[in-house]
């Protein structure tokens, strides 16, 4: 049986490094995986909720094709594991925003700066509790515009950690959707390519309110996008407004007191100041094989594009919105069709149907209707195991309903060990079993010539 912490550490490595190798090969200007960001992590240890530092290897790619890279952090807590991955380099600058003081991990003061050819390249701005939008573009918005000035960096990795919204659970800033989606906004305009993280979050409703509406962001259709929430199966999470917002409570904001805020600023401002121009990179012999190939986490399963994603990629880079045609439906059942609460669909996805969606034509630019292909699940009685692990993955996909907090597996006293539903073993028949000595069955892709033997002298 596989591990599954191994399967999901392999799965989300391949999409940060996927994601830094679109970069790179110039088929993306902007990569997005909120399921990344685990900036605690250090090389030989896990910390802070993070087991593997998927921001290091990321940057290690960009790092093959790009010269600089710069690591911003907005996560409430400081990025201490990738500042320490790249403290003696002058090839990354990381900067990170958070809360410093009796709080988790206890780093990161504007003392911490790099050391040796790094040193200059870590900037850090400590905030204390209960900062306001107002107070953090006041200080995110210049020390960046000075890094980009100073640093000229190649590409740019943002970590949107969550939990500096106001309300976190673990967070104790006082941050709106909109004042921690300025940062995306900033960093845009500036046609730098970008990769954007997940992070902390410990409030999970504010969590996928924000990121959802940065990735409006990062399309550029923030403005364009309805605030009011539709129906789904998880709609009273977001009550009492149902709105996409996160708003600001009435704590206090201790940065403002006897004009720290603006110390940090000057601070920061005249430690970039130091550094005269942007670092060169002489010509270097660049490692052959990918950081994933290098580690054995990509396959060649991974490299292979279809022409027609090729094709969708290139022509998507020109195109910030693609939305349905405005066409007034003929009955009140197409709306409803489209309009449907996802706790039907789920009941309907689970009988094998699926609901129609629509694509737009690479070479028209038209939508048009993609064909349902009916879902008929098909069980392999020859195998103990019923499904493999990619035909049981794939068909879940198109036919289960989502649910979170939930577990198909159950303890099943017979074999004394955790099964799931669908990979439990077909029951066999007593006679059966005492024909083949007491034995578990065995496919006969699996016997040996000794049980064929034994079966023949039966």
């Amino acid at each position: 049986m596989c591990d599954p912490r191994r399967s999901l550490t392999f799965t989300e490595l391949n999409i940060v490094l996927g994601a830094s190798e679109r970069l790179a090969d110039g088929s993306a200007d902007i990569a997005i995986n909120w399921a990344g960001g685990l900036h605690h992590a250090k090389k030989r240890e896990a910390s802070g909720f993070c087991y593997i530092n998927d921001i290091v290897l990321g940057i290690l790619e960009l790092l093959r094709t790009y010269p600089r890279v710069l690591y911003i952090d907005i996560d409430c807590h400081h990025g201490d594991g990738v500042e320490e991955a790249f403290y003696t380099t002058d090839r990354v600058m990381t900067c990170s925003f958070h809360k410093f003081g009796e709080y988790f991990p206890g780093t990161g003061t504007q003392e911490d700066r790099g050391r040796g050819k790094g040193k200059g390249y870590s900037v850090n701005i400590p905030l204390k509790d209960g900062i306001t939008d107002e107070a953090f573009q006041s200080v995110f918005d210049p020390i960046i515009a000075k890094i980009l000035e100073v640093y000229r960096p190649s590409a740019v990795v943002l970590q949107c950690g969550a939990d500096s919204l106001a309300g976190d659970r673990l967070g104790c800033f006082n941050i709106t959707m909109e004042g921690h989606a300025h940062c995306v906004q900033f960093l845009r305009k500036y046609n730098i390519p970008l990769v954007l993280l997940g992070g902390g979050g410990y409030t999970v409703k504010n969590v996928v309110r924000a990121w959802a509406y940065e990735t409006a962001c990062a399309l550029g259709i923030e403005k364009d996008i309805d605030p009011n929430l539709p129906w789904n199966s998880y709609f009273e999470w977001f009550g009492p407004r149902y709105r996409l917002e996160v708003l600001e409570n009435n704590m206090d904001d201790l940065n403002n007191k006897d004009g720290l805020l603006d110390k940090i600023r000057i601070t920061a401002l005249q430690q970039l100041q130091e550094l005269a121009h942007a670092p060169s990179v002489g010509m270097h012999d660049v490692p052959r094989d990918s950081v994933g190939h290098h580690l054995g986490l990509r396959s060649d399963h991974y490299d292979t594009h279809d022409e027609l994603d090729l094709r969708l990629a290139q022509h998507a880079r020109y195109v910030y919105q693609l939305q349905e045609p405005d066409t007034p439906s003929d009955t009140d059942d197409d709306e409803k069709s489209w309009d449907s609460d996802e706790e039907d669909l789920g009941s309907r996805n689970a009988r094998g149907y699926q609901q129609p969606h629509k694509r737009m034509s690479i070479q028209t630019g038209q939508f048009y209707d993609v064909p349902v292909v009916p879902v008929v699940p098909v069980y392999d009685y020859g195998n103990a195991h019923g499904y493999t692990c990619g035909e049981y993955e794939a068909l879940l996909a198109q036919t289960a309903k989502r649910r979170f907090f939930q577990s198909a597996a159950r303890w099943d006293e017979t074999v004394e060990d955790v099964i799931g539903k669908r990979y439990a073993p077909m029951p066999v028949p007593v006679g059966g079993l005492m024909e083949r000595g007491g034995r578990q069955y065995v496919h006969e892709d699996e016997m040996d010539e000794d049980d064929w033997d034994e079966m023949g002298d039966s």
